[in-house]
This record gives C-alpha cells, sequence and structure tokens, in this order.
C-alpha cells in the first residue's frame, strides 16, 4: 500500500509538470479565471499535502521538498528522476518503520512489565495480559465459532483507534479470522462477559503497520464485550471412503 502511495504521489507531481508547466501567460487561453486558476492551484496543494501525510513521512524538510516541486514544475533540472525519487523514497521508508517499530517494542515491553506487576492483571504463557471484569455466563466460545462483541481499542499513551460503540453497531467475526491476542483472551470470558486485554505486538499485528494510527510493533490495549457466540461448524479433515 504504501509503494502505491509515493507512486501517487510521484505520479501527481508528474502531471503537475506537464500540466503547469507552462508560462503564466498561457493561462489567458484556458478562458479561466485567475479565481478559478488560483483554487484549483490551492486544491493541488492539498492533495499532494494530503497524501504525504496519510503516507506518515515524518519530519521532513520542506525546504527541500518546495524546491524540488519548483524545479519539476518550472522544468529545470533534477537531481534525481523520478523513478530514483521513489527508491529514495521507499528506503527512506523502511528505514523510518524500522526506528519506530524498534522505539514502539521497547515501549509497549516497559509497559507490560509495569502492568504485569498489577493484582488485577493476569499474564498467561504467551505474554498476554488482561483482567476480566465480567466472567459472563457458562457459554464460551472455541476457536472455531463466531462471536460478536463490542469493544474500544488503544494505544498504550491512551490514543483510541477503534469504537464498535462509536460506529453504533457490534462486529461479529470467527474467532480463529483475527490477532491471536483476541483469539485467546475471547476464549476466557462467557457471552455477557467483559475483558480488558493488553496484547503484546507479536500477538497482534506484529511489525506491519496497521492503519494510521498503529505502528509496527505496538501493543495494544482493547476492552470487549462478548455479546453473543455462535458454534462454528468443525471442518472435516478426514479422508473420504472409497
Amino acid at each position: 500500500m504504501k509503494t502505491i502511495k509515493f507512486l501517487s504521489i510521484i505520479a501527481l507531481v508528474a502531471l503537475m509538470s506537464v500540466s503547469c508547466g507552462k508560462k503564466q501567460g498561457d493561462s489567458a487561453t484556458t478562458g479561466m479565471s485567475q479565481a478559478t486558476i488560483d483554487s484549483a492551484s490551492y486544491a493541488v496543494g492539498v492533495s499532494l499535502g494530503s497524501m504525504v501525510k496519510q503516507a506518515n513521512f515524518g519530519d521532513l524538510n520542506l525546504k527541500e521538498v518546495n524546491k524540488a516541486l519548483a524545479a519539476v514544475l518550472n522544468g529545470d533540472s533534477l537531481k534525481m528522476d523520478v523513478m530514483k525519487a521513489n527508491e529514495v523514497i521507499q528506503a527512506y521508508a523502511a528505514k523510518r518503520q524500522e526506528f519506530i517499530g524498534a522505539e514502539n517494542k521497547a515501549k509497549g515491553e516497559e509497559f507490560l512489565k509495569a502492568n504485569g506487576t498489577k493484582d488485577s492483571v493476569v499474564t498467561t504463557a504467551s505474554g498476554l495480559q488482561y483482567i476480566i471484569v465480567n466472567p459472563g455466563s457458562a457459554v464460551k466460545p472455541v476457536e472455531i465459532d463466531t462471536v460478536q462483541v463490542n469493544y474500544v481499542g488503544t494505544l498504550i499513551d491512551g490514543t483510541e483507534f477503534d469504537s464498535s460503540y462509536k460506529r453504533g453497531e457490534p462486529v461479529k467475526f470467527p474467532l480463529n479470522g483475527v490477532i491471536k491476542g483476541w483469539i485467546e483472551g475471547i476464549q476466557l470470558i462467557g457471552e455477557g462477559g467483559k475483558i480488558k486485554l493488553f496484547i503484546p505486538s507479536e500477538l497482534a499485528y506484529g511489525a506491519q503497520q496497521a492503519g494510521p494510527q498503529i505502528g509496527p510493533n505496538s501493543t495494544l490495549i482493547f476492552t470487549v464485550e462478548l455479546l453473543k457466540v455462535s458454534a462454528g461448524k468443525p471442518v472435516d479433515t478426514a479422508v473420504p471412503a472409497k
């Protein structure tokens, strides 16, 4: 996905160099007012800036960005071509992701170490930590079941990245189709139960970026309310008789 974003950014700049790389005098032949041109110019800036922001490049030297953009639009010589630019962007992004991942990993381990000392927190053999708020009924799911839940997900700094409550409806899914921390944790409660899960990165999304807010190696916190368990159908792996 990130490669697509990088190419989109570069493609937009290339398009601008073709469509906008003419002198100001050419605008008279378009039949458009200067206000219309200015509005479109601002819109292009918004679009380009939004794509750069969504790609999560971190700190950039905007003077260099503007210098390169102006050079492309004016048809001046460039320090690198589009192919090279894409390579540089991807190498920078990979290095940045590696740095962020290491930082998130260290912060997550520190958080879980302190959290695990609390009397109310249980730590399993896998490293999952949990607090059972309400054990619920005797009807507990197994891995092949489908469950319906409400939940809130946050980072360890309290940033909320997802909430079924805010969307106004619970979610339903096969339990074996989600992250390992959920598979293990939700089986600890029954229908009507509620649990708070502290999920280390290796039981969540690992080193991959999972949306704009969940960085690589992020430790996640979920409060999950189990509303309903629907029995799943086991897969018959037996060899049919001939």
